[in-house]
């Protein structure tokens, strides 16, 4: 972490070390551009590890409670469990919710009343592209932290490769007849791979010409919300917005 994002880390480094840590920060920034790992290596340098550490993403493969589009209000239940004992290495206890925006509604505001009750030695990194998207009243409880792509800093490999695997498969169906759009929807298998994910890799997409895609560019926003925030059908939202494109 020497060289990326040093000046988020120094602020750290100061503030632990006159042990003025805040119980919750927001890390923002677009997305890949490391703050889950910043988060990660910030609880190794306060001297956390397993497993007094649990991390929550709406993509875990082996998340029981989670349908790989969003991240559910059992699996904050489970870190409010998790932080209801005593660290096991007698520092702190930390939870990391990635992409903390895709906490639908119930769970943001189960994750509220732990930011309202926080415990001794309790830390809550929270990282987001997409803070909007957030309960303001969990916005105003946490420390925002913004972080910024640096000129030497590439993207994560492994988003790169998975944007450029769904865009080989949606492009050609962008130019294609309403029944091919549909079937390619209905060959999507959503617990592998999220409506979300895909919206976001065809917003990237459509911004080569925002004006000819202005329309269809709030469209998925719209309904990119919609999937975060509600119980919206995954399947639908893919089919309306491939009617605009």
């Amino acid at each position: 972490m020497a060289t990326t994002h040093q000046k988020q880390w120094e602020f750290f480094k100061k503030k632990f070390e006159s042990e003025q840590l805040a119980h919750a920060y927001l890390f923002t920034g677009e997305e890949g551009i490391g703050k889950k790992t910043f988060a990660q290596k910030l609880a190794e340098f306060v001297g956390c590890r397993f497993p007094d550490i649990m991390t929550i993403s709406a993509n875990e493969k082996d998340d029981k409670f989670g349908d790989g589009g969003e991240i559910k209000i059992a699996r904050i239940r489970e870190a409010q469990n998790f932080l209801s004992y005593k660290s096991y290495n007698g520092g702190y206890k930390i939870v990391i919710v990635d992409n903390a925006e895709l906490m639908n509604q119930e769970a943001q505001s189960c994750f509220l009343k732990t930011l309202e009750e926080p415990k001794e030695k309790t830390l809550l990194m929270l990282t987001s592209s997409k803070p909007e998207m957030i309960l303001s009243t969990i916005f105003s409880r946490c420390q925002q932290i913004k972080f910024f792509r640096s000129k030497d800093f590439s993207k994560n490999k492994e988003d790169t490769d998975k944007e450029k695997e769904i865009l080989e498969k949606l492009i050609p169906v962008l130019g294609a007849d309403l029944a091919e759009k549909f079937k390619y929807v209905k060959s999507l298998a959503f617990e592998k791979q999220s409506a979300s994910e895909i919206i976001v890799a065809l917003e990237k997409y459509l911004r080569k010409d925002i004006i000819k895609n202005k329309k269809a560019l709030e469209l998925a926003e719209e309904l990119n919300k919609q999937l975060i925030l509600t119980n919206a059908s995954p399947k639908l939202a893919l089919e309306i917005l491939l009617m605009e494109t």
